[in-house]
């Protein structure tokens, strides 16, 4: 019985390692059939990267109406601190109609008018107005509009600023509003 058992395992052992070996072609072949093509690999990279596409421009989209509305937002509330700040400003012109009313002496009623001239020049220095000196300065199209010439009263007058219709304004050194002046011929 030995004698067989020897002669039939190496019939036995080309048989399993025959049919090992048709397995393992099957599976190859079956992998082959399952592997993904190379147009399906590169069908799932393009639908990868239009999805990553689609969502970067979404996200670009947000970003661009978030900045816009937050640029409006910015100019309708650039002023509140010009504004802030003239309240008191306009607090004391109401207080100086009312107290106008029951006044029979000027001279109180002139002095708050001036009063609140200087609280509303001392708000608008804070932030950044500044008045031009004009008169007796030469003159400079750059500051001052030139509205008429008339005789200069001495030689040293020509050229120069003699009168004043209205004041130039600078904010934070950059010309507001020219000078309107009257300069000597």
């Amino acid at each position: 019985m030995l004698k067989k058992k020897k002669k039939e395992d190496p019939d036995n052992t080309e048989d399993i390692n025959g049919m090992v070996n048709e397995q393992e072609q099957g599976q190859q072949a079956a992998e082959v059939e399952n592997a993904p093509s190379e147009t399906d690999k590169l069908k799932e990279e393009l639908s990868l990267a239009n999805d990553k596409y689609l969502r970067l421009y979404a996200e670009f989209d947000n970003f661009r109406r978030r900045t816009i509305k937050e640029r409006e937002d910015a100019r309708k509330m650039e002023g509140k601190d010009i504004i802030v700040a003239l309240l008191p400003v306009l607090d004391d012109f109401e207080r100086a109609l009312r107290s106008m009313e029951d006044a029979t002496d000027v001279a109180p009623v002139k002095e708050g008018v001036v009063l609140i001239q200087n609280k509303l020049k001392n708000a608008l220095t804070q932030k950044g107005l500044k008045e031009m000196e004009s008169i007796g300065t030469p003159f400079d199209p750059e500051l001052q509009e030139a509205i008429t010439n008339i005789p200069a009263p001495t030689e040293e007058w020509k050229g120069k600023v003699i009168d004043e219709m209205e004041k130039g304004y600078f904010l934070n050194d950059k010309v507001v509003r020219f000078a309107k002046v009257i300069v000597g011929a």
